[in-house]
């Protein structure tokens, strides 16, 4: 889930991406999504060596293997999340910076490796179809925002009771056994997308042009998220 729960945009001395100069909303764009990019491979490369571990699947029956064991590895992660995300957000350290987006990043990796390793016995196919509906959805609603400059700030409220509502839902589920099917997946795909929209505004209308590490960490848990679901959405199909 995407848990950002910090306000990286108070400070005392702000430029905001939206109210600097061209050559400085420029730069820090291609920052940001470069650091995104960054964290994107990196994600790739980590999942890869998982995979071909030989702890992949006896970690995923560890992790998957029972409800409770879930419960424990959703509250580690987003525990986690908190504190990369608290890191990445720090006004004095740029390496603090780093190491919270390098922290997310790992968490996210270990977090996909049980559903990434089930659909490579299930549906092999769907990991690169989800991974191709992930990035065009994820530029879709990136042109959205770039090219209409809407500010979608208001949408922070309905995405915040959003993701508890769908969290509870998902305690829910896993405590009762119960399966919460494919329209589960389509409603998280939608809510992925909002946020990737919600980001994508933040990035030119809230975040100071110095915080490029902290919007790419936003936008790439919204993209976990969205691959998250898409990948389950193509693996219901077969």
């Amino acid at each position: 889930m995407n848990t950002a729960s910090v306000n990286p945009y108070e400070s005392p001395n702000y430029s905001i991406a939206s109210a600097a100069s061209v050559d400085e909303r420029a730069t820090f764009i291609t920052k940001t999504y470069l650091h995104l990019a960054g964290a994107v491979s990196l994600l790739i490369i980590i999942e890869a060596a998982l995979q071909i571990s030989p702890i992949a699947e006896p970690l995923t029956k560890l992790m998957a293997g029972s409800q409770y064991g879930w419960l424990a590895v959703l509250g580690l992660f987003m525990a986690v999340s908190w504190v990369a995300e608290s890191w990445a957000s720090s006004s004095t350290s740029r390496n603090m910076q780093y190491a919270g987006l390098g922290l997310y990043t790992v968490a996210e990796a270990f977090l996909l490796m049980p559903l990434i390793y089930i659909a490579r016995q299930m549906a092999p196919n769907a990991i690169p179809a989800a991974a191709l509906a992930t990035f065009a959805l994820f530029g879709l609603m990136t042109a959205i925002v770039l090219l209409t400059r809407r500010d979608f700030s208001f949408m922070k409220t309905g995405l915040m009771f959003g993701g508890f509502a769908a969290m509870g839902l998902i305690v829910v589920a896993i405590v009762t056994g119960f399966n919460l099917g494919p329209i589960f997946s389509v409603a998280m795909i939608v809510f992925a997308c909002c946020y990737i929209l919600y980001d994508t505004s933040n990035i030119l209308h809230k975040y100071r042009t110095d915080q490029y590490v902290a919007a790419s960490l936003s936008l790439f848990a919204s993209v976990a998220l969205l691959f998250w679901y898409i990948l389950q959405l193509f693996m219901s199909r077969d």
